[in-house]
């Protein structure tokens, strides 16, 4: 198996664990970089993240025009993926996702922060805007423009993860892997924040060297342990 099969592989893999751990539902999707063109990416047609297979990926350039789509249909945010690629080159997947836990962030404005070592990459995580962008068509929650692709790349900044009000979220990550990871994490911070708010007591958040420390640790790893798992569950799922 030649390493762009095994990627691509790994991407199919990741929309179903996505699925699977209910981070996305019938909407939502992940990218890859072109590992060989830099300046390309691989992202599944337009269909539920559950039951993308290989023959669903399409090739694109970072602006979002399809190289290869045939008569598939493109998800209408794809411009998500190319924009952020474009501006952070170590930037190797993208995740885009409706979960419900970090929309109540969102749009409260609260900010999200990391609470564990296994949240180490939540550090005060932007919200988008989209009402801001003057592009944008009135009413249009949608990223669907080179032009607020190119917003949103600027609110995440050089960031992990950004929250999109009244949307959902993105994730970020080196490889398909720690966009995952991030995304998962990313979630379930969201939910235990919220209820660690209930008690109407100070939070103690990672510091800044606790994040820092974390990062580097838990990055080292590849996330390997947890990716194996999850890429099981879901192939069990399927079954």
């Amino acid at each position: 198996m030649s390493q762009l099969d095994d990627l691509l592989d790994n991407l199919v893999s990741a929309n179903h664990i996505l699925y699977n751990e209910h981070v996305v539902d019938a909407l939502g999707h992940i990218s890859v970089r072109d590992p060989k063109n830099p300046g390309r990416f691989y992202l599944a047609r337009a269909v539920a993240p559950g039951q993308v297979t290989r023959k669903d990926i399409i090739h694109y350039e970072l602006d979002g025009t399809a190289i290869d789509a045939g008569d598939r249909s493109s998800y209408l945010e794809r411009f998500i993926h190319g924009e952020i690629m474009r501006v952070r080159p170590e930037i190797n997947s993208v995740m885009h996702s409706h979960s419900e836990e970090p929309i109540v962030f969102g749009v409260t404005g609260q900010t999200l922060r990391g609470l564990t070592h296994m949240h180490h990459f939540l550090k005060d995580v932007p919200i988008f805007e989209i009402r801001d962008c003057a592009s944008n068509a009135p009413g249009n929650l949608l990223v669907d423009t080179n032009d607020l692709g190119v917003q949103l790349a600027k609110t995440l900044g050089d960031g992990t993860v950004a929250l999109m009000r009244g949307h959902g979220m993105v994730t970020v990550g080196t490889t398909i892997q720690e966009a995952v990871f991030r995304a998962i994490y990313t979630v379930q911070n969201a939910r235990l924040q919220s209820e660690a708010m209930r008690f109407n007591k100070p939070i103690t958040f990672l510091s800044d060297e606790e994040l820092a420390y974390n990062l580097k640790t838990q990055s080292a790893g590849g996330y390997v342990r947890a990716w194996n798992l999850w890429k099981e569950e879901a192939k069990r799922a399927r079954a």
